[in-house]
């Protein structure tokens, strides 16, 4: 969808600018998040957090609006400084930041002007559970939903073991596998999954190891009727492809700000360590320089979310995993540079070294983004 087809009297343009944004989130992010960062990785939900920063324009900043297009840069530099505090926050930043991307694109005009102005201004926030079907296209997993088409839209069954950003009252997007009777599905269709839809059982999650707070619930459906108010897309590759480079994107986002957010703290302890912590491999100054150098790439890429080129889906890839490799690192180093007190667990960097971990496997998982780049690689080699 181009900026010029949307609704003037509901996509408003951003009220700050990039900069002001930044600003206004890093007031945010060092502030009431940082005094609630540890109790959101034991379980706390921040709602009214999420709320504030939506209202910012924190989680919208890369949609179009009806004066322009959307600036990735400043969403992921917003995701970043969150992230730098909390990763957990980071995380559903990007949840609500791609379920944004899935109702803006879908064209459906049922869901690009009210469903999508209550997104963006945080009055309801949404997930998404494509991690199942990015696994799926990748030839990882096979589709937990099944759709069968009846008059007005679809009935849907299945279980997804857990999507995140999620309450009783919310929603994310979904993909399910349509049912061609005797023949085998031909195609998928993705639709806008409400929490509280006749047919949705929400299911508690067994304890992760952090980032607890994060919203995430296991979802049961059974006959959930999906309307054709509420389909993003049908057929849903030609959809993902367009969309995945921004979806893999953003999550760079996480990945930069968990990273720095681990050098903060090996540079909090260098007047007191220095003189031992000088004989440590990953030392701060050369973590942040290639950190630097990471989101200058990201940034670059930011620049044409949109590319459907292989060769840039690729970049997008690569940088991902990047992210995901420098943040364990930095976080591993953050902790041996902290020593014991970075051991303990109500530490900040023993928080961050879990983080760190969700970061790496989170879909796409460094294993699934090292996958796709050898297999896309090898698909643009000649013959």
């Amino acid at each position: 969808m181009n900026a010029t087809d949307l609704p003037r009297e509901l996509i408003h343009p951003p009220l700050l600018s990039a900069g002001e944004l930044l600003a206004a989130v890093r007031t945010v992010a060092q502030g009431p998040l940082a005094r609630q960062a540890e109790a959101i990785d034991r379980g706390h939900y921040p709602k009214s957090l999420l709320r504030e920063l939506a209202g910012l324009g924190a989680m919208s900043a890369h949609l179009d609006t009806a004066t322009g297009p959307g600036d990735y840069g400043a969403a992921i530099r917003a995701m970043a400084e969150v992230s730098r505090v909390c990763g957990a926050t980071g995380f559903m930043m990007w949840c609500q930041a791609v379920c944004g991307l899935y109702l803006q694109q879908s064209g459906n005009p049922a869901l690009t002007s009210e469903v999508l102005q209550r997104h963006i201004n945080g009055s309801a926030l949404g997930g998404t559970a494509l991690s199942n079907p990015m696994k799926t296209y990748a030839q990882i997993e096979s589709l937990l939903l099944k759709a069968t088409p009846v008059a007005g839209g679809y009935r849907v069954s299945g279980t997804l073991p857990w999507v995140s950003n999620l309450g009783p009252d919310q929603y994310c997007g979904a993909v399910a596998a349509v049912d061609g009777g005797e023949q085998p599905s031909s195609h998928e269709v993705m639709f806008l999954l409400r929490c509280d839809a006749p047919g949705v059982e929400m299911r508690e999650c067994p304890s992760f190891s952090g980032m607890e707070g994060t919203g995430t619930y296991g979802l049961r459906l059974k006959d959930c009727f999906i309307g054709t108010d509420d389909i993003i897309a049908c057929p849903t590759k030609p959809f993902i492809v367009g969309i995945r480079a921004a979806f893999v994107m953003l999550q760079c986002g996480m990945a930069v700000g968990v990273t720095q957010g681990a050098i903060d703290t090996m540079w909090a302890v260098e007047a007191q360590l220095g003189h031992v912590n000088q004989f440590l491999e990953d030392r701060p100054d050369a973590l942040q320089a290639e950190l630097d150098g990471l989101n200058q790439r990201v940034m670059k890429l930011a620049e044409t979310p949109f590319d459907s080129s292989t060769e840039f889906f690729i970049d997008v890839l690569d940088a991902r995993a990047h992210g995901a490799e420098l943040c364990l690192r930095a976080a591993q180093s953050a902790l041996m540079h902290q020593g014991a007190r970075g051991y303990l667990l109500s530490s900040e960097v023993q928080r961050r070294v879990r983080e760190s971990h969700f970061v790496a496997i989170v879909t796409p998982a460094i294993k699934h983004l090292r996958k796709e780049i050898a297999r896309l690689s090898t698909e643009e080699m000649p013959a």
